[in-house]
């Protein structure tokens, strides 16, 4: 089967016209026109319905039903060159959040060096959820992803390193510092200022989820997408922040206090992989080294 007549064939299907497939391919309609009869006689049924008067085609049950089939064939395809082109460099692409970039992956350094893996690795830095869309369109083959739970998604093979909870970042020389023992409810900051990583962080959704359990409305007063400049902004007084106990040494000039509060969320440390993926060579001794 022609992988050129399945593409004609997609490109059919949403655009509903062989003259606009034609163009999109720079070929002639007659090729397009072919190429779907080729796909009619290898599955000896028909695919399309021709309105002569719109000059429109749609395509029959089978044909839409062939078409779901077509998609994943296509990405599949579209990953295995980009999982060949990274293999001749003998390379991993290797996503890794900031958070668990800055303050846990040091800690895999030592042997990864040990082993010769690290000068194999092509990192990618970015946030958890931008990590993840990476992973899924094969632009990585493996990455460590911060997440609220245990990791389960399809197409792909997690396992949990380790976890940890999240606390309330504050200036070492604030009146909220003497509580770096005891530790301190949400509810009683609900007067206090608040800065916060965005939304590309899974610190946003966790912060959330401990708010509304709370019944507490955070008053957050600034969002960043840096860690470093949230820890600053700590430090010099600007707010407070929501912050794994992972980074707890963000800045020396604040301290996490431990969130007394119940039920609260953990900050999980995953390595993930796509299911698909051959573990063989560098990418299998990454993964046994990675936890």
């Amino acid at each position: 089967m022609n992988t050129k007549d399945l593409q004609y064939f997609h490109q059919l299907a949403s655009l509903k016209n062989f003259s606009k497939v034609a163009a999109t391919f720079q070929v002639s309609q007659p090729t397009v026109t072919v190429a779907i009869q080729r796909l009619e006689k290898q599955f000896a049924v028909p695919l399309i319905v021709r309105d002569r008067s719109h000059h429109a085609v749609e395509l029959t049950s089978f044909g839409r039903q062939l078409d779901r089939h077509v998609v994943n064939i296509l990405n599949e395809l579209e990953l295995a060159q980009k999982e060949a082109a990274h293999t001749q460099m003998k390379q991993v692409r290797f996503g890794l959040p900031p958070i668990i970039g800055n303050y846990y992956f040091p800690s895999l350094v030592p042997d990864l060096l040990q082993r010769h893996l690290l000068a194999r690795l092509e990192i990618v830095e970015r946030g958890s959820n931008e990590t993840l869309k990476q992973l899924r369109s094969g632009e990585l083959d493996m990455a460590l992803l911060g997440s609220l739970s245990p990791l389960e998604y399809d197409q792909l093979a997690a396992s949990t390193i380790v976890k940890m909870p999240f606390g309330i970042l504050v200036a070492k020389d604030s009146d909220l510092a003497a509580k770096a023992e005891s530790g301190v409810f949400l509810r009683d900051l609900k007067k206090r200022s608040f800065v916060a990583l965005d939304e590309k962080f899974i610190h946003h959704q966790a912060f959330r989820r401990v708010a509304n359990a709370a019944h507490v409305r955070p008053r957050i007063i600034y969002r960043t997408a840096d860690v470093h400049v949230l820890g600053a902004l700590v430090a010099k007084h600007i707010g407070i922040a929501f912050l794994t106990s992972l980074a707890a040494a963000i800045d020396p000039q604040t301290v996490l206090i431990p969130l007394l509060d119940d039920q609260q969320p953990l900050f999980y440390i995953s390595k993930v992989r796509r299911e698909q993926t051959i573990l063989d060579g560098i990418k299998k001794e990454l993964w046994q080294q990675l936890g």
